[in-house]
């Protein structure tokens, strides 16, 4: 019987190490949700890709009419340059803010005198925006905070800071027009332009500018919505990576 009790004793010993063992393996290590969760991060941490490069592009005018072409997009420094062949060249100005590209753009074979801007739209009437104009390797950051008014339109008070580093103040007032918003700076510059998720996109230069923002997909795909200067209509295109 005692000999029993021993070997009883023994193999109860041996199997509370097994567990205590197992139980230490099986906590080692992250699990598959921790694996998830840290590939999730990962990708959200990546940076936006560089879209320059050839494009076929397909999408509709601003009366339903579809049109097809190319598009080529160059970079220069931060800023882009965008030339399309429809049947019509076109050239603009690309900026990007996040996974939104603002572009700015006109007929011809260059966009001069065109720019945008693409402000994220912040809580308590802040917008915060980068910008800039063709020609210009470099964009510009501006910031409006609202004084007066409700949603988007209001007086609003800026500060920025142009692409040689120095640093302005100024005023702007946006009001409501067609399907979107004009806006119209203290130093003369006017630009019409429209709100896109939590952006508001605007092409200046007036009524020769007119502006597009597009969203860029995961697989680089460019999926864009554009509009004339107060236009009520907005056409959509859609550019795919060659």
């Amino acid at each position: 019987m005692k000999q029993s009790s021993g070997k009883t004793c023994m193999l109860a010993i041996a199997l509370l190490v097994a567990c205590v063992l197992g139980c230490n393996r099986s906590g080692a290590g992250p699990g598959k949700a921790d694996a998830n969760a840290n590939r999730k991060t990962a990708l959200a941490a990546a940076p936006p890709a560089d879209i320059a490069g050839e494009y076929t592009v397909t999408g509709s005018n601003e009366n339903g009419s579809p049109y097809k072409g190319t598009l080529t997009v160059i970079k220069h420094g931060d800023v882009y340059q965008f030339r399309w062949n429809t049947g019509k060249q076109y050239d603009g100005i690309g900026v990007p803010n996040g996974n939104v590209v603002a572009v700015a753009f006109t007929s011809g074979a260059n966009g001069k005198g065109c720019g945008v801007v693409s402000y994220q739209v912040l809580d308590e009437g802040t917008l915060d925006g980068k910008w800039g104009y063709w020609g210009v390797n470099e964009s510009g950051t501006e910031r409006a905070t609202r004084n007066g008014g409700s949603g988007l339109t209001g007086n609003y008070d800026v500060t920025g800071k142009n692409p040689n580093g120095t640093g302005y103040k100024g005023t702007m007032v946006v009001d409501s027009k067609g399907g979107g918003y004009t806006f119209d700076w203290s130093n003369g510059s006017t630009g019409y332009g429209l709100r896109h998720g939590s952006t508001v996109n605007v092409g200046i230069g007036g009524s020769r500018c007119a502006f597009m923002a597009y969203d860029v997909k995961s697989d680089g795909t460019l999926d864009g919505v554009w509009a004339s200067y107060g236009s009520d209509h907005t056409g959509k295109e859609l550019a795919t990576k060659k």
